[in-house]
């Protein structure tokens, strides 16, 4: 073998390991797939999600399904094999790990930081549904109880979910119409609803389980149309008072927003 012919195998022996050795290299990404859904008039493991006290509650028909996602674990190796296959894949997302986990180091200090955001999620969703109904938060105590999720964004659907069985759209109907209506969003006290993260793998997870209406916060639609799944309509919110506004269109046959 020449001497020329030594070095290219060289050079190839070093470029093929290189490649095997970023292959097998974990890297700081997480991997996302469509998570569980659960409907905030209904029961979570035995016990309403939402229990009202202090205020005369109306039964309800239809669902409003709060969305989640699911992602591998801040200590698992993900690796260029899973991103790749990530790409090809509708029902996965390759985020950055910092965008999944944005607080923590491990596992205990990101449900510490989960639950916090929840709780602090049910507070807000509160004030902004019995503001929209102009109620005073001294006479009607409200408690949220939704076992195994964190973070804020089911603020939207947790306000919603309020307002139904306070007022339903205010002329003695439901919000929902009978449907299955899922959503994402966080919301503040003033009712203002934020953007969150993973909306297609959310679309996705609310279709599996039924819902044939997404709310998707209004900067989000662009993500939410990407992945669409098919069957499933999309209307963009900003506040409280146009989501509840867009399910009373809905409803009545008037002009609902579209993304």
């Amino acid at each position: 073998m020449s001497s020329r012919a030594r070095a290219l195998a060289a050079c190839t022996a070093l470029v093929l390991a290189l490649l095997v050795t970023v292959a097998l290299a974990p890297l700081p990404y997480s991997v996302a797939y469509p998570g569980m859904t659960a409907n905030v008039l209904g029961e979570d493991k035995g016990k309403p999600v939402i229990t009202i006290t202090g205020a005369e509650t109306r039964r309800t028909s239809g669902e409003l399904r709060m969305t989640s996602i699911v992602a591998t674990g801040p200590d698992a190796s993900v690796r260029l094999p899973d991103i790749v296959r990530g790409w090809f894949h509708t029902d996965e997302a390759v985020m950055p790990r910092e965008a999944v986990y944005p607080v923590g180091n491990n596992t205990e200090e990101i449900a510490e930081h989960n639950a916090k955001q929840m709780k602090e999620s049910q507070d807000t969703a509160t004030a902004a549904a019995l503001g929209q109904l102009n109620k005073s938060e001294k006479d009607i105590k409200v408690k949220l109880s939704l076992a195994d999720v964190g973070g804020p964004s089911a603020g939207l659907m947790f306000a919603l979910g309020i307002v139904d069985k306070l007022d339903g759209d205010g002329a003695g109907h439901d919000l929902t119409g009978g449907r299955t209506i899922a959503g994402t969003g966080t919301i503040s006290a003033g009712g203002k609803v934020g953007a969150v993260g993973g909306v297609p793998l959310k679309t996705q997870a609310a279709r599996r389980d039924g819902a044939s209406v997404f709310l998707v916060p209004r900067k989000e639609c662009a993500d939410a149309r990407a992945e669409l799944p098919n069957g499933m309509r999309l209307i963009p919110v900003s506040t409280l008072d146009g989501a509840v506004d867009a399910l009373k269109a809905l409803r009545t046959g008037g002009k609902v927003p579209s993304c």
